[in-house]
């Protein structure tokens, strides 16, 4: 697996992708550092990059990589290798590059610049979400032979979490605003890996207060060691989940 995994990296390497990727993430970074003086506003700008930008390139990376694989993968799966280990390495190289891209276009500014609690934090929730949408983004290939089909359906779900997931969750919550909502609040909260990340960091900046009462139920609960733990759960579950399932669908896929 560790000799699969390392040819991935090479192969993405090669492409020199992932290296504009943490070139761009690195001028943004920067920039955003240089031109604001309060750096707390500079993580709050960071924080839309890191919460729409890398999902979105880490699907459509991931998706475009594993089709471009096809061949590849086909070849492998001639060898006397499990198909569970010939996926797992696709998703260690892709996730791995990922993760260094990002830590350099976005973890190196932030240690500079802001090595405090909030920058360690954004730090984590990009990585953490590199994980997630790498996973998800393996399971929509798996299920679409098409490559078309395949960047339509990663599209479609960044547009879900980023965007839709949001306005369905304010939608219920005015819908349903006569009845108490605390609990089933952060049930939803726990539903897109987005809002937990942004939740954990917008906490950190100390900016729950001009969120009314939702805001300060999520202090109290996310604000805590049980709400780190919880957090980092349901990161992993979100990271796991999307990848067992395709691990599934991969062992019985007539290739």
């Amino acid at each position: 697996m560790l000799k699969l995994t390392r040819y991935v990296l090479y192969d993405i390497i090669r492409s020199r992708v992932v290296l504009a990727y943490a070139v761009f993430l690195l001028l943004v970074s920067f920039s955003l550092f240089q031109l604001e003086e309060n750096h707390s506003k500079a993580i709050l700008s960071l924080l839309n990059i890191v919460l729409i930008v890398v999902p979105l390139i880490s699907m459509i990376f991931t998706t475009i990589h594993y089709y471009n694989s096809y061949e590849f993968i086909e070849l492998m799966l001639s060898q006397p290798l499990s198909r569970t280990r010939i996926l797992l390495s696709e998703y260690a190289g892709v996730a791995i590059s990922m993760i260094a891209a990002f830590l350099l276009g976005v973890g190196v500014p932030v240690l500079v610049y802001s090595p405090d609690p909030t920058g360690i934090t954004l730090i984590f929730t990009g990585a953490g979400l590199t994980l997630v949408f790498t996973s998800i983004a393996f399971l929509a290939s798996v299920k679409a032979r098409d490559k078309a089909r395949g960047i339509g359906s990663v599209l479609l779900l960044w547009f879900y979490f980023s965007l839709i997931y949001d306005g369905l969750v304010m939608l219920i919550l005015f819908a349903f605003s006569d009845y108490p909502m605390e609990k089933f609040t952060l049930l939803l909260a726990a539903l897109n890996p987005v809002d937990l990340g942004r939740i954990s960091i917008m906490l950190k900046l100390d900016v729950s207060a001009l969120m009314g009462y939702t805001g300060a139920l999520y202090k109290d609960f996310f604000g805590s060691n049980t709400g780190v733990l919880f957090t980092s759960a349901m990161m992993l579950v979100w990271t796991a989940i999307p990848l067992w399932t395709a691990l599934v669908i991969f062992q019985k896929k007539d290739m």
